[in-house]
């Protein structure tokens, strides 16, 4: 099949593009990039494109610049315009990653400089290979061995179906040279060794397609994940209840799931709030004891999200909720509880005809009883409640009993009167105070919601 029918194909199967975009072109300078710029001009009449060239110095060799000078001089030849940034690259980790990182995030940044839809890299299927045989040396499981996605978010890679001889065939005949970034021979990248000596051992020895045979892998794979990604966003649309930041999960239900669909619901319910951590062995271990039973009763962190297992849900948030800060109760008034959008209300009536409240929000005392001012906070650790009829017992048993999870706990609104626990809110009455038939006067203490005219004066 001729080149550039291969990268239509290409472009078509992965619906890359529409037509009519602005595509920000990621030219090194090397062969692959070359190519890539060479194959989406032809492209330009037939999909109606506007292309423009980025090229990312990364000033990791002391003669970089070099590169950027070719790649100007590239685009003027080919009539392309062509900016060149400079990166700084984090040094202290994988120098790799960081230098990717450092790239992707200048690309972006570009392409909503001039206005471009899509971002388009010049990996091919040699990198496909490379990265597979890579991922299977670390130990990856499906996920790692899909390799590099044709598409993800703004990027495009065109030339993924493409051998690199292919590639350069099309320059020599184009009459368009390249320039070799000398870094891509180090041996001190496994990646480079991977190229250069055990591919080639591989081909040599054992099947000459080989690395078309790792790219069909990563293909099926992909399909797998694919499938497996479906599966699972339909399950957390099914299950999951988002807020702001935070995502719950029913523990029983998930547990029900396929293993790697369980584990994979978990992973999207953190993309959802930002995580774009990849599920390493470390983190397959983690979510295994997430699902385990009995449930771990310690958080896990999975790329900045917090993942904990209470009262039979699982609850993955960005940040651990605020808890309830001392305040003095206004009486008669109202005492904002802006961290769990409630409000204490309190009035002081006549017991006359007064009908005690049967409701969990509302409770009665008997006013003159009370042994001081009333104060609402957060529980305490080794707290007790002596309660209306029901004996003593420690605050934590309480909420445990109530299926209070663990996160909501310190939430939960306890009121004192002269140092003793006279009202678990929406839960327990304590023993104190209680209205009888010589009450005089009673006062009422009740939880209502804030309204959201409030709860947004307050933030």
């Amino acid at each position: 099949m001729a080149l550039r029918a291969l990268v239509e194909r290409t472009i078509r199967r992965h619906a890359m593009l529409a037509g009519g975009e602005t595509v920000l072109v990621g030219v090194s300078g090397g062969a692959d990039s070359v190519a890539l710029l060479h194959l989406l001009i032809a492209l330009v009449p037939s999909w109606r494109l506007r292309l423009h060239v980025l090229h990312v110095d990364h000033e990791l060799r002391p003669d970089s610049a070099r590169d950027g000078d070719f790649v100007r001089a590239l685009g003027a030849r080919l009539g392309v315009p062509v900016d060149v940034a400079t990166v700084t690259v984090d040094r202290r980790a994988s120098l790799e990653a960081a230098a990717r990182t450092a790239r992707h995030a200048a690309l972006e940044a570009w392409a909503a400089r001039v206005g471009a839809q899509r971002i388009a890299l010049g990996h091919t299927a040699d990198d496909q290979a490379e990265t597979v045989l890579m991922r299977l040396l670390q130990g990856a499981g499906v996920r790692g061995l899909a390799g590099i996605p044709p598409v993800r978010g703004q990027i495009i890679r065109p030339l993924i179906e493409v051998r690199r001889a292919a590639l350069e065939a099309e320059l020599r005949r184009a009459d368009l040279s390249w320039v070799e970034d000398p870094t891509n021979r180090d041996p001190k990248f496994l990646r480079n060794r991977i190229r250069h000596e055990l591919l080639p051992l591989l081909a040599d020895s054992y099947n000459p397609e080989v690395a078309t045979a790792l790219a069909r892998v990563a293909t099926l794979a992909r399909d797998t994940v694919s499938t497996l990604d479906r599966a699972a966003s339909a399950e957390l649309d099914r299950l999951g209840v988002l807020g702001d930041q935070t995502v719950t999960l029913p523990l029983a239900r998930l547990r029900s799931l396929a293993r790697q669909t369980a584990a994979e619901v978990l992973r999207q319910g953190a993309g959802r709030l930002g995580s774009r951590a990849p599920l390493r062995a470390w983190a397959h271990r983690g979510l295994r004891r997430v699902l385990a039973t009995p449930a771990p009763r310690r958080p896990f962190k999975l790329g900045g999200i917090t993942i904990e297992v209470s009262c039979g849900l699982v609850r993955l948030a960005l940040a651990s909720p605020p808890r309830l800060p001392e305040r003095a109760v206004a009486v008669p008034g109202r005492t904002e509880l802006p961290e769990i959008g409630l409000a204490l209300e309190a009035r002081v009536v006549a017991a006359g005809e007064y009908a005690v409240p049967r409701e969990s929000s509302r409770v009665a005392f008997d006013a003159d009883e009370l042994a001081g001012p009333l104060v609402v906070r957060a529980r305490r650790t080794g707290e007790r409640l002596v309660s209306f009829g029901g004996g003593e017992r420690r605050l934590k048993t309480l909420l445990i009993d109530a299926k209070v999870p663990r996160w909501e706990r310190g939430r939960i609104p306890v009121v004192e009167s002269g140092g003793e626990i006279v009202w678990v809110g929406n839960l327990r009455r304590g023993a104190s105070a209680r209205v009888t038939r010589r009450t005089r006067r009673v006062l009422e203490l009740a939880l209502v919601p804030l309204a959201k005219s409030e709860r947004d004066r307050v933030e």
